[in-house]
């Protein structure tokens, strides 16, 4: 009898370590992985077109963050599930998961079987977090019902279109290289480059740059030219 297989679709910038989830899931007879993307934006267009049952999201990626793709997938794929797989157990991360309502989120340093047992239970329509993680998210609900559910003001002003720039920017990109990644003109970038120094109430790159390691829209470790 023919095997219902659950298809993966892996979203992780190194290839080593996608290689090695793939391998790794592909081992059971029941997973299999049907694309694989090395960016957040690729993630997103790759989720539109391939339907998996489950998208395995690191959170840490150029062009677009593993977060941000997320919340593309969830708005633009009605039905995607996706498990946050990331070395990051933070509260910044941890915040913004929660806000986006990913299914999942696991610790890399976790176990095979745990990797492959919360794919299963997403698929099914399940939740599946580390413990840790589970923490800090029952955590995180405490303080939201404190704060009477409001989210942070600065996170909930910007757009998705406002973040992908912001990620640029922070990245170290030129408005020509913000406008060529995103199919936009520089004049647009330019428009969105300052109604986020106006939201965020900052006034340089620098700024910019620092406000995005904060809220977690990169890591600190990456290598950045200020433009």
């Amino acid at each position: 009898m023919a095997i219902n297989r659950i298809t993966v679709l892996l979203a992780e910038d190194h290839m080593v370590v996608r290689e090695g989830l793939r391998a790794l899931l592909e081992a059971e007879g029941d997973l299999e992985v049907v694309g694989q993307a090395q960016n957040g934006r690729e993630a997103a267009a790759l989720a539109k077109r391939l339907r998996p049952a489950v998208v395995v999201m690191d959170i840490a990626m150029p062009i677009l963050n593993g977060l941000e793709a997320t919340r593309q997938i969830l708005q633009e794929t009605p039905g995607a599930k996706v498990l946050i797989l990331s070395a990051h157990a933070d509260e910044a991360y941890v915040e913004r998961v929660a806000a986006l309502g990913a299914a999942g989120y696991l610790l890399k340093q976790t176990s095979a079987h745990s990797l492959c047992h919360a794919v299963r239970e997403i698929a099914k329509g399940n939740t599946y977090y580390s413990p840790a993680i589970a923490r800090r998210l029952h955590n995180h609900y405490e303080a939201r019902a404190n704060r009477k559910g409001l989210l942070r003001k600065k996170e909930a002003c910007l757009t998705s279109r406002e973040l992908e720039v912001l990620q640029l920017i922070a990245e170290g990109r030129a408005n020509k290289q913000v406008a060529a990644e995103l199919g936009i003109s520089v004049k647009t970038v330019e428009k969105h480059r300052q109604r986020l120094m106006e939201k965020l109430n900052i006034h340089d790159t620098a700024g910019l740059t620092r406000y995005a390691i904060g809220a977690g829209i990169i890591e600190s470790s990456v290598q950045m030219t200020i433009v």
